[in-house]
């Protein structure tokens, strides 16, 4: 039989992404990947509504990935949007209008389902054992959280308190106050109940950021370091604590011109990776989980391990 060649995209808040790839599910060969900083929450994530600009960058972004799909000769084709699209008023609308100009059809999905693909990324990439681990998959919407060892799920759900959302909530003012730091913490213990008592409930053991500002955390720690680092053939690095807290401190002290001078940042997370640092080490030291360990994988490649397998 003929390998299929499939491609993924994942539409998030901040970023949309492509992924071409073949192969088996568990060792799939990628034969293109992009990402787009489209920012489609940008101006209206917490009002529920996508903004003008960013709703024509979505569109443009989508005609550059259906040239792409058609250059490569793709066989089967599955777009699947998140809490951006998912939350705001117009996101049907998008998903039409995207329909009409690139015959692509954007499948809506909703928190618990982006879990499920999240948990089959993280699992295809190798990271799980038989001890419980937590997944934190930092998006710009919502996070998810996922309790879980290689064999099964045991808790999973999704909280619509993304990154953009909460840097619109939390950090107005550069670098980020204490006081605004403050106000997260509470905001975090009342809105995470539920995972509290899950953790209480499975003792996850290590902390697994999926892809995003773990990427980031991971490229600035090795680059300070001197050493060469590719995300690309990376799968799985796991994080000496000192130095990851080390970098914590530094971004979330930081200033954006500071952020943005620092070599393993991407220019769509300069901002958003102060909040997302705030969770990593308030996550860290809530549920006293020092093994921390990033996955490159996630929901894209999730959704490619069930189209293959």
């Amino acid at each position: 039989m003929d390998n299929k060649r499939i491609a993924v995209m994942d539409l998030g808040t901040n970023t949309f992404h492509l992924l071409i790839a073949e192969g088996p599910a568990d060792n799939f060969t990628t034969i293109f990947k992009t990402t787009e900083a489209v920012k489609l929450g940008e101006g209206g994530i917490n009002k529920g509504t996508i903004q003008p600009e960013a709703f024509a960058r979505g569109l443009v972004a989508m005609q550059r990935f259906q040239d792409l799909i058609l250059e490569h000769k793709v066989t089967a084709v599955k777009a699947i949007a998140t809490s951006a699209i998912r939350s705001a008023a117009n996101g049907q609308d998008f998903i039409s209008q995207v329909e009409q100009k690139t015959g692509i059809q954007i499948e809506l999905i909703n928190g618990e389902e982006e879990a499920g693909y999240i948990y089959r990324g993280i699992d295809a990439s190798g990271c799980l054992s038989d001890s419980n681990a937590l997944i934190m998959d930092i998006g710009g919407g919502s996070i998810e959280f996922i309790i879980c060892n290689e064999d099964e799920v045991l808790w999973k759900k999704s909280f619509e308190i993304g990154a953009a959302r909460l840097m619109d909530k939390f950090h107005q003012t550069d670098p980020i106050p204490v006081a605004s730091i403050k106000e997260l913490t509470r905001f975090l213990d009342t809105t995470l109940i539920d995972l509290f008592a899950a953790a209480l409930k499975y003792k996850p053991k290590t902390l697994i950021g999926s892809s995003g500002a773990f990427e980031s955390f991971a490229e600035v720690i090795e680059l300070k370091k001197g050493r060469k680092f590719n995300l690309e053939q990376t799968k799985v690095y796991e994080f000496d604590t000192d130095d990851l807290l080390d970098v914590i401190e530094l971004l979330i002290k930081s200033t954006h011109a500071l952020r943005a001078s620092i070599k393993g940042i991407i220019p769509v997370r300069v901002d958003m990776i102060v909040v997302a640092s705030l969770l990593t080490i308030y996550m860290m030291q809530k549920l006293a989980l020092t093994d921390v360990t990033m996955s490159t994988y996630s929901l894209k490649e999730g959704v490619l391990a069930q189209m293959l397998g």
